[in-house]
């Protein structure tokens, strides 16, 4: 029974996050909006129920942990050697990007240039992960496109 707090705070996320995944569906848009809008739902920042902070930002490393190892169950040294020619140049490409993306928005926000560059790079790993789900919710991971993306 001691840990009682930890278990409801699990169980108000997995069920805020099942939830807003079925709400999303419904209303044809990703599953991760609706996980996403369900955090914020019952993140610090709202009124109504609110976890132990420091507990769920413990279980929100580990999930962001779990979802990089999922893009890594996926990945296959043989699928990308067959796409390698339009894979290889179009992650570079998203990496640079992404990475100029986050340097520019530092930028404008006043932020030093390294918080920038490390912006870009998380929301270059980020977009991969985002990608790889709404791959997944449609059926198309397995598909030549999905591969090349993946």
């Amino acid at each position: 029974m001691h840990e009682l707090p930890l278990l409801i705070n699990i169980a108000a996320a997995l069920v805020a996050a099942f939830f807003g995944g079925l709400l999303a569906r419904r209303l044809r848009l990703p599953t991760i909006v609706g996980y996403l809008l369900a955090g914020i739902a019952i993140g610090p920042f709202t009124p109504g129920f609110v976890g132990d902070a420091h507990t769920i930002n413990q279980l929100a490393e580990l999930g962001v942990i779990f979802l990089m190892f999922g893009v890594g169950l996926h990945f296959s040294f043989h699928d990308l050697w067959k796409v390698r020619d339009m894979a290889i140049p179009g992650a570079i490409l998203q990496m640079t990007l992404a990475s100029l993306l986050g340097f520019g928005l530092s930028q404008l926000w006043g932020w030093p240039p390294a918080a920038g560059l490390v912006l870009g790079l998380a929301v270059s790993v980020a977009s991969t992960v985002v990608l790889l789900r709404g791959l997944m919710d449609n059926g198309l991971l397995n598909t030549p496109h999905g591969q090349v993306a993946v």
